[in-house]
């Protein structure tokens, strides 16, 4: 069993536990980015066994100067690529990007608490 997780200038805390509750909604809904790091880039290829140029054109969308993993059509919105819709699972978890890690303690939802509620059944107030 996982700890509850706090974390510094945050309100709420976050209990992994109930992860496979929700079916993924953080890795589901609307459209949005998922970028990836150079050395993340690196890390996910060797994980997946491919080339970081063979990972890129089949995984990523070059937004600007950035990467983000690419999303597929999901019932009435999108999924990240990596997400399992019959496991409910990130399929690259172990590598999976530092955005990814860090939910659901990001600085958008420090004022929107009741948002990331929606969203998280992990969160705990």
């Amino acid at each position: 069993m996982l700890k509850v997780v706090k974390k510094d200038g945050f309100s709420y805390s976050f209990d992994p536990n109930r992860c496979k509750e929700c079916g993924g909604r953080c890795c589901i809904g609307e459209s949005g980015h998922i970028w990836v790091t150079p050395s993340e880039i690196k890390m996910i290829s060797k994980v997946l066994a491919l080339k970081e140029e063979e990972f890129i054109n089949r995984y990523l969308v070059k937004i600007r100067y950035r990467y983000s993993l690419k999303e597929l059509s999901f019932a009435d919105g999108f999924r990240c690529i990596f997400f399992d819709t019959t496991s409910c699972a990130c399929t690259i978890y172990s590598v999976r990007p530092q955005q990814c890690r860090t939910f659901p303690f990001w600085n958008y939802f420090k004022n929107r608490i009741e948002e990331v509620k929606k969203e998280c059944p992990g969160i705990l107030v």
